[in-house]
């Protein structure tokens, strides 16, 4: 039992695990039955969420950058270090500093509405939440498209969530399906060992403008606030931002790899059916075709509405301000997750003091 029950222990729900301790909720671990209390359910067998998954040549020059956990500023980190060491190393250290209430591996895998309570079912037990803070991010979620014949295909079939290295497609004809950032990253990395060909639904918008990271992250952050509040579904980062002509974007280009093909029509055991009707060889695929919010385990709550989309008042769940998600919609990126963290707990805290909300829990 907990007053708070914190989904995910990525950026997200490190910072809310961070601004809970500050507030003087304890560990629901270790003192279970103080009278405002916290724990953190994370899948990960060990710290660093999906960083713990990325791919073994990203990296840390390569990320989009990476904002410091609340008052834990970054060590000097080796560009040249693959993100799945640096980032997950530097969780841990923010881990043992702060003694967060971390129960691990723990999979949540269906939240229920119990009276004033939430039930939270997991692969290790069961928890019972006065309120909830959903920080499951997207890694366990990837959009896996379907084409006619698909399941003919008799060569290697693989999504970004699976990538490990270019060397996996050496010498081969890889199809290289997806237009956004970690597409065009592998895209570039895969063209130095093989022959590529690199297909996306829409033609992909490379900015001119002189792109500003801030200005940019400001005016993406307005629109995905205003998707959220009108309950529409939120598309993917690019989808707002439009892509850079980032260094390896540049050196794509430099060695022909961005000529880009209309999505083909189907798959063949030996190639695809192009939109033109031609065939073209290939004996690998790579879904580069991204991530969708990781909330399977709220399914039982109906949140999402008949556009598909969760309406939402900041981190709040619009119609059960029990339930806040970060890491989610606005708050995807690193400094939006610890911002959100802060607010969901900010909100929560005042939600517990107000009349007609007070702690004594159903049963």
């Amino acid at each position: 039992m907990a007053t708070v029950v914190v989904i995910g222990a990525g950026q997200s729900g490190l910072s809310a695990g961070y601004h809970l301790q500050r507030r003087g909720f304890t560990s629901a671990l270790t003192d279970p039955g103080g009278p405002r209390t916290f724990v953190i359910l994370d899948a990960g067998r060990e710290a660093g969420g999906a960083w713990s998954h990325r791919w073994e040549s990203l990296r840390m020059a390569t990320v989009n950058g990476i904002f410091d956990l609340p008052r834990f500023p970054k060590p000097p980190l080796d560009p040249e270090e693959p993100s799945r060491t640096a980032v997950p190393r530097y969780f841990a250290a923010f881990e043992r500093a702060t003694g967060l209430p971390i129960a691990r591996p723990v999979n949540a895998t269906a939240v229920r509405r119990n009276g004033l309570d939430f039930d939270v079912e997991t692969d290790s037990g069961h928890w019972t939440a006065r309120t909830i803070i959903n920080a499951t991010g997207t890694w366990d979620n990837p959009v896996r498209p379907h084409y006619p014949g698909q399941e003919t295909f008799a060569g290697i079939q693989m999504h970004t969530r699976d990538y490990v290295s270019a060397s996996q497609f050496a010498g081969r004809r890889v199809a290289v399906v997806g237009g956004g950032i970690s597409a065009l990253q592998q895209l570039e990395e895969i063209s130095r060992v093989a022959a590529t060909f690199w297909y996306t639904r829409r033609e992909p918008v490379f900015r001119t403008d002189g792109f500003e990271p801030e200005v940019a992250g400001r005016e993406t952050i307005a629109k995905v606030v205003a998707d959220v509040e009108a309950g529409r579904p939120t598309g993917s980062v690019v989808s707002y931002t439009g892509l850079a002509w980032t260094p390896y974007a540049l050196a794509a280009r430099r060695r022909g790899a961005l000529e880009r093909r209309p999505m083909f029509t189907a798959i063949e055991p030996y190639g695809v059916r192009e939109a033109d009707g031609s065939f073209t060889s290939v004996d690998a695929i790579l879904w580069a075709t991204g991530f969708k919010a990781s909330l399977g385990h709220l399914e039982p709550l109906g949140l999402r509405n008949d556009l598909g989309g969760i309406r939402m008042i900041g981190t709040q769940v619009a119609d059960e301000p029990r339930l806040h998600l970060i890491g989610f919609g606005p708050s995807q990126s690193t400094v939006g997750a610890n911002r959100a963290g802060r607010d969901a707990v900010n909100a929560l805290a005042t939600l517990l003091d107000t009349d007609g909300f007070h702690l004594t829990r159903s049963g």
